[in-house]
């Protein structure tokens, strides 16, 4: 039988995991042995007894866990002193192979086939498997909370005895998965908010939620293939600057989630904007991690500008570790179960299908992603 194993996650701010109770369950009806390192769970208060009660078998050695798999799933890649005890297996995670050169080229030395769940295509077919999405939904309801955390205010209008207290402006920049969500929060909570994407295609999901649509005419925008925002140029940055500075200068929350799939995302909020914003307002951004939307964000950190507190803490879906960790882990088995071999028992490779031509990064020492070989060739030209 197939093994399938997974880790407990070394990151000291991930609190998710890539295997439930009841996932164990749904693997072995596959037809797999399921192997989970002890503590798994710790996180959300889940027992190892848990797990073995739910068929799985619990154990603390690291590398002789991976010494047994065949499938290995977790959250975040691999650790780089776990990949040689990997070798010839294959692993499913987020990878960040436009940012990860060095770490593809370690997978391909030791000849471990990669699943990078980004890398998913965004079709019909692929909506039950589509991590990116499902996390960015709640990193949207996430960022409105901790918004709210920080705002020495409150969203709702409320008429009282003492007098009226008018609704929060909130103002979303990005119209995605996880703008979407985060406009969805905020109304449900009685801010006034109003959004802008630079897809004018989006503007009626945005009002279907109950917010405005800011227009700002930026010329030919459009979106890719995948639905995703196409990079603007260096002109219509700055319009789009210049355009929404007074909706920001009179928001209470600005949440920008502007992110550009393998790039650096724009910086869409600067310092001269920043300025006009009331002394307590409150910027989330999203992008903080990969580059930022607004200048002087800090990854990992919340820090004041100008009066400003802009949080750039990222990691959002760990919050919610619960519920982030039921909806990978379902991501995962619905990838899993579409590539299981009913008669071999086993995770198989198929280079040919659209999910796994996108998805798989690297598959017996070579990259086989065209894009993610591409810019690795790039960036070695650049390098010598």
């Amino acid at each position: 039988m197939a093994k399938i194993v997974c880790l407990k996650e070394k990151g000291n701010r991930e609190r998710r995991c890539g295997l439930l109770p009841v996932n164990v369950k749904s693997y072995i009806l596959l037809g797999a042995d399921v192997i989970v390192e002890s503590g798994l769970g710790e996180s959300i208060f889940i027992t190892d007894e848990e797990y073995t009660n739910a068929g799985a078998t619990v154990l603390s050695n690291r590398a002789e866990i991976l010494a047994q798999a065949d499938v290995i799933l977790s959250v975040d890649k691999l650790p780089v002193e776990d990949v040689a005890h990997a070798k010839g297996k294959t692993v499913i995670s987020f990878l960040d192979p436009f940012n990860s050169h060095d770490y593809v080229d370690l997978l391909c030395q030791h000849q471990v086939t990669s699943l990078s769940v980004e890398m998913i295509p965004r079709s019909t077919r692929c909506q039950k498997m589509d991590a990116l999405s499902s996390q960015a939904s709640l990193a949207g309801y996430v960022m409105v909370t901790k918004a709210i955390a920080e705002l020495s205010s409150i969203l709702p209008m409320m008429m009282t005895a003492a007098g009226t207290i008018k609704p929060a402006k909130v103002f979303i920049i990005g119209a995605g998965v996880a703008g979407l969500q985060a406009i969805a929060t905020a109304k449900r909570l009685g801010a006034a908010v109003t959004a802008f994407d630079t897809r004018s295609v989006v503007a009626e999901q945005v009002r279907s939620l109950g917010a405005k649509f800011l227009d700002i005419d930026l010329g030919e925008t459009g979106q890719t293939a995948q639905g995703y925002a196409q990079a603007l140029n260096e002109s219509q940055i700055a319009k789009q600057q210049a355009a929404q500075a007074q909706c920001i200068a009179q928001s209470d929350i600005v949440i920008t989630t502007a992110q550009l799939f393998g790039r650096k995302p724009p910086v869409l909020i600067n310092h001269d904007t920043i300025k006009l914003m009331k002394a307590g307002s409150v910027i989330v951004d999203m992008a903080a991690e990969s580059g930022g939307n607004v200048a002087g964000s800090v990854s990992g950190e919340t820090t004041i500008i100008e009066g400003v507190k802009v949080i750039g803490t990222g990691n959002w879906p760990s919050e919610v570790a619960l519920n982030a960790s039921q909806m990978y882990a379902n991501n995962l088995l619905n990838l899993v179960s579409e590539f299981w071999g009913k008669d071999t028992k086993c995770f198989s490779i198929d280079l040919d299908d659209d999910i796994q031509k996108s998805a798989v990064i690297t598959h017996q020492g070579n990259i086989t992603n065209k894009t993610i070989s591409d810019l690795r060739t790039q960036a070695m030209e650049q390098a010598s």
